[in-house]
């Protein structure tokens, strides 16, 4: 997913030791209506990053900030204070990056150059796409930087 911080990370330390940080991700969707009219639709994700992610999150995530998150969907079951049963869908991040532009003008994920994702030699480990989650390879965001080819079935 790519998308906008709704505030500054919630960052919190548990009995063990571990780091957890909740951020509010908004992503946009634009599209034409029937009457050929742009619309706009944001959707709030809750994500939960743990450990090292949480303590990246903490130093350099602020309200506004834009990222790429790369995880998985999860569902938990929990009581409210009244007793209700609710069931929360949050993602459960593996890894992000900041997409916000540095001072030299450039983003810190995307490179000057559009890459050649065609090409015989794999990406570089930080290139990316045209900003599309769908247009970002797998491996660009391992950052294990081998070269090698995954098992991926594309």
């Amino acid at each position: 997913m790519i998308g906008n911080l709704g505030a500054d990370p919630e960052v919190r330390s548990l009995e063990n030791g571990a780091m957890v940080a909740k951020i509010r991700l908004a992503t946009n969707e634009n599209y034409r209506d029937k009457s050929g009219e742009w619309q706009s639709q944001t959707e709030w994700h809750d994500v939960i990053m743990w450990r090292f992610l949480a303590e990246r999150a903490q130093e350099q995530l602020k309200k506004g900030s834009k990222i790429y998150i790369e995880g998985k969907l999860t569902h938990r079951l929990w009581d409210d204070k009244d007793g209700n049963k609710r069931k929360t869908t949050e993602v459960v991040a593996n890894t992000f990056r900041s997409l916000d532009r540095r001072e030299g003008g450039s983003s810190s994920y995307f490179p000057s150059e559009e890459p050649n994702f065609n090409s015989s030699t794999p990406p570089p480990a930080n290139a990316g796409g045209n900003g599309s989650a769908g247009d970002t390879p797998a491996a660009a965001s391992t950052g294990t930087g081998s070269g090698e080819d995954d098992d991926l079935p594309f």
